[in-house]
């Protein structure tokens, strides 16, 4: 078995420069060694679902994926497209191509209309403190058995794996007060933004609304209000993740989103 180490900060820093904001978790680099005891790869340990995860993976050594196979079965690899592509090569199951995109709020701050922008009638703004439970229905209905990112488990496994865990925290940080819900009459959420802090960088964790024709743009709407309702409080930018195959990117280049940084995400076989 390989050792693994930690990255100095200092050392995960020069790593980092020009690639994506330091954040608490890029000191918490680790590394793994090829056979000769050299460094081939650092990333981030974290979680995918059930599966460990090697999160922001960099490839610092000649050829990581010998080591990546022997000492990261099981494990979901979040990299580089070329690294991802090799370890598909080598039996690795695809996951997700995905894109960064952040949003400076202080050099290109919101117009000031967004945070007046009105609700299609019937509906109302309220905060997200709610329950994981009372944000399913929605949440789910915005995501079809066709669409990209949709959860293929049952629908209590989505619940009790994805939402609650993210509402709670436990996935991408807290839930910041920017965060936004829409609700109807009868006080059933309808659509949502729910930002996280995510190591000290404000998250865009999921936009969801219900597949209803009477809600069509809500989802836009609700966006730009959260980032009003964000540069009021102060926070400098805020970033997120977007699938290579959602059609929201177009969306949120729009809001003047910037694309950073695109990765393959695989698990290793």
């Amino acid at each position: 078995m390989r050792k693994w180490t930690h990255l100095a900060p200092h050392e995960a820093i020069l790593l980092l420069i020009g690639m994506h904001k330091v954040t608490q978790r890029d000191e918490q680099r680790q590394t793994l060694t090829g056979l000769d005891g050299l460094p081939v790869l650092t990333y981030v340990q974290g979680t995918r679902g059930s599966h460990p995860c090697a999160d922001l993976a960099e490839v610092v050594g000649p050829d990581p994926v010998p080591a990546i196979l022997a000492d990261m079965s099981g494990w979901a690899v979040s990299g580089s497209v070329e690294l991802g592509e090799q370890l598909i090569q080598r039996g690795a199951r695809f996951m997700r191509h995905a894109h960064r995109m952040d949003r400076d709020l202080i050099a290109d701050p919101p117009r000031p209309e967004w945070s007046t922008i009105s609700l299609p009638d019937g509906l109302r703004l309220a905060p997200c403190d709610r329950q994981a439970v009372d944000l399913f229905p929605a949440w789910r209905a915005a995501f079809s058995p066709e669409h990209t990112d949709r959860y293929h488990g049952s629908d209590q496994h989505a619940l009790d794996t994805s939402l609650t865990p993210l509402l709670a925290g436990e996935i991408l940080g807290p839930v910041m007060l920017c965060s936004v819900l829409a609700v109807d009459e009868a006080d059933h959420v309808i659509a949502g933004v729910v930002v996280t802090d995510r190591d000290g960088l404000p998250w865009i964790a999921t936009v969801f609304r219900q597949p209803d024709s009477r809600y069509a743009g809500l989802g836009s709407v609700l966006l730009r209000r959260m980032l009003a309702g964000a540069a009021s409080r102060g926070l400098a930018e805020i970033a997120l993740a977007v699938s290579d195959a959602n059609p929201a990117r177009g969306l949120y280049e729009k809001l003047g989103f910037q694309l950073t940084r695109t990765s393959l995400t695989v698990l290793v076989p």
